[in-house]
């Protein structure tokens, strides 16, 4: 601030300046004429504004050292590891399936092949060599420089910046009108630039920063970490394994290959103790827990993943697989509920009349007769579990017979089949004896019962502590072996255990038939058939019929309300089914009394 000397008013010498105004005034409060305040901040970068050049030191940045296990593998690279695991899980199932259930040599060779077909059949197959190790997470095309590359390039860079600037420096020494011509076209480039800045941008260019198709320029490559979707899990080789097995028409339900992975027959759970620690150790954390299931697929699960592949397989490749062997299944369906031949035979005839789907999945069924143009080519619900299908029409003809409804039916003629059935009393004493009797010989180390270790016998003690020895304790070698398959003791007593379970529950060899009924006090045979809908959350089935509905889920390893659904279905089918012939044998009768 300026010497000033007195106040022209009062003649003081004190001065002080206004913090809130800016002015000068002196002690008495008189403001000091003539004063300018100026400000010495600055808004905007004047054209004469000079910057201080600085230089790139040529020293070389160290490396960022990565603490991941090199070991480990990430990207594309882990998930082909990871089928890789996947195969060798495989093996071991169809080894050990082959010996559990004395399957021919040609099995494994179906399950290579249809393996095979199930990669390419992934909705994103891995790729058929590993990538590099430089490439993960990367394009195919694109390629990153190596390191030594990029410190001679940085290198040369640094030399010719600073060879350049030595020369510019010597040129400006020379003269001083160079160097002013020199600050004069740094100058104006500079305003040229904060003209293009300030400058507002036209709607071409809003319209191409709006639509991102528009833009030019290379598109940055993003690395997107590959998830596992539910084709990826360990289950898809069962799925394999159900496909091989309808390949060659064996006989097999869902159920079968739960209860063997359950027992640790199967290899599935805790598979990666059979893994060789050389492939282990390649393995991320979510890697290895997603080969190390906790529980067994369910059923539905099974079907959704098998129906699928022989889909894709018949769509894709024309490669069909066959129809179910029904014959073998439906007679353990039959047993299950301790029915009889005559049964049998019942179920079998009924399941023609209403095109019961024996097929993994619909499109493999031939298509229905379409008599009309608006008829459909096949049923709604036709992608049912199989077996599940065949023990619900038993039921439906079990509820033709007996009703299960409280009300007694009895046949009143000799040629009805009713009367070479039991009666509904010694079939619901049966069923409970055959649950009762399963529930005594389950193994100790079942997921149905809430058995503890204190209920149980020294023999039953014995079993549980060989299958822990089985399940818990790790391989010696850490490779399949070819005695995956259970001792021959333990074969021996799983096999007298299934006698015994076929003899606890069977119907005494003199039943009693179902008596003829000549007068008119009870109902026949179908008459006043009752469908229950699943959809009334309130209602109830009678007690009769939720015995029969628990047994077949049990034996089918599906849920009651499954069983409930898949039979009223079918109700409803024969109740089509029963509608289109009384109308056929009405018009008949038109037809033949017109012609009379």
């Amino acid at each position: 601030m300026a010497r000033r000397g007195k106040c022209s008013v009062c003649g003081s010498k004190q001065w002080h300046k206004s913090p809130s105004s800016g002015l000068i005034m002196c002690s008495e409060g008189h403001v000091l004429q003539n004063y300018r305040n100026e400000t010495t901040e600055v808004t905007e970068l004047g054209p004469h504004h000079m910057r201080k050049r600085t230089l790139k030191s040529g020293r070389e940045k160290k490396e960022r050292q990565s603490k991941a296990d090199p070991k480990v593998y990430h990207g594309e690279r882990a998930r082909f590891h990871f089928y890789q695991c996947l195969q060798l899980i495989l093996r071991m199932q169809a080894a050990a399936l082959t010996r559990l259930w004395q399957l021919p040599p040609e099995f494994e060779r179906i399950c290579r092949d249809i393996w095979a077909l199930h990669l390419s059949l992934l909705p994103n197959p891995p790729v058929a060599e590993p990538l590099l190790y430089l490439q993960d997470g990367l394009g195919p095309s694109s390629s990153k420089p190596s390191a030594k590359l990029e410190r001679e390039q940085r290198g040369k860079d640094s030399d010719g910046h600073e060879s350049e600037h030595s020369k510019k420096s010597e040129m400006t020494a020379d003269s001083s009108s160079s160097d002013s011509s020199s600050d004069f076209d740094y100058d104006s480039g500079l305003d040229e630039l904060m003209r293009e800045n300030s400058a507002t941008p036209s709607s071409s260019e809003q319209e191409d920063e709006g639509n991102p198709k528009k833009r030019k320029g290379p598109v940055p490559i993003t690395s997107k970490r590959p998830t596992f979707s539910r084709h990826d899990t360990p289950a898809s080789t069962i799925s394999v394994l159900v496909v091989a097995c309808w390949t060659l028409r064996l006989p097999v339900m869902y159920i079968d290959f739960i209860r063997i992975i359950e027992s640790y027959d199967l290899p599935y759970l805790d598979a990666l103790r059979l893994v060789p620690e050389a492939m282990l150790r390649h393995l991320r954390k979510q890697t290895a827990q997603a080969l190390s299931p906790f529980y067994p697929p369910s059923t539905l699960y099974l079907h959704n993943l098998s129906s699928r592949l022989s889909k894709l397989m018949y769509s894709t490749y024309d490669v069909y697989t066959p129809e179910m062997n029904a014959a073998p299944i439906l007679w353990k369906a039959v047993r299950s509920l301790q029915g009889t031949p005559t049964l049998y035979v019942l179920t079998k005839r009924l399941a023609r009349l209403v095109s019961i789907p024996l097929t993994l999945h619909r499109t493999l069924a031939p298509a229905l007769k379409c008599t009309k143009k608006r008829d459909p080519g096949f049923h709604k619900h036709d992608n049912a579990v199989p077996e599940v299908s065949l023990i619900a029409t038993v039921i439906v003809v079990m509820k033709m017979v007996y009703g299960m409804d409280g009300q007694l039916r009895r046949p009143r003629e000799n040629e009805d089949p009713a009367c070479a059935l039991p009666t509904l009393k010694d079939v619901l004493r049966a069923i409970k004896n055959a649950e009762a009797a399963d529930l005594k010989h389950a193994p100790a180390f079942s997921m149905e019962t809430q058995r503890s270790v204190l209920d149980m016998d020294d023999k039953m003690l014995d079993e549980y502590l060989a299958f822990c020895e089985k399940a818990l304790l790790p391989r010696e070698d850490n490779m399949p072996r070819k005695c995956l398959v259970i001792p021959s003791s333990e074969q021996q007593r799983i096999k007298v255990r299934s006698s015994t379970k076929r003899n606890d529950g069977s119907i005494p060899s003199n039943p009693t038939a179902n008596a003829i009924d000549e007068g008119d006090n009870h109902l026949r045979p179908g008459e006043q058939y009752a469908i229950y809908s699943t959809q009334d959350l309130l209602g109830s089935f009678p007690a009769d019929m939720e015995l029969v509905f628990s047994r077949a889920a049990k034996w089918a390893g599906v849920d009651d309300n499954y069983v409930s659904g898949v039979v009223e279905r079918f109700e409803r089918r024969v109740l089509r089914w029963w509608d289109r012939q009384q109308r056929k044998e009405r018009a008949e009768r038109a037809t033949a009394s017109a012609s009379d």
